[in-house]
């Protein structure tokens, strides 16, 4: 007997909530390096929020292509 296969509506939610973990990770890490370099300009969250959005829809993207059997 195949094992039961996710349905696709559970497969795109928990996209959307990797997206979004990934996202806040990185912004959290942009934050605690400005703070940690003592930056009042903010560069590191911005460079690292970017950063996590195109992880975030390469890794998105890369499934949506080619999605795993």
């Amino acid at each position: 007997m195949l094992p039961k296969q996710p349905n696709s509506y559970f497969k795109y939610s928990t996209m959307a909530f990797q997206m979004g973990a990934i996202i806040a990770l990185f912004v959290w890490a942009g934050i605690k390096l400005d703070e940690y370099l003592n930056i009042e300009s903010k560069v590191f969250t911005i460079i690292l929020s970017l950063l996590g959005i195109f992880a975030s829809l390469y890794l998105t993207l890369k499934d949506l292509i080619n999605p795993k059997n």
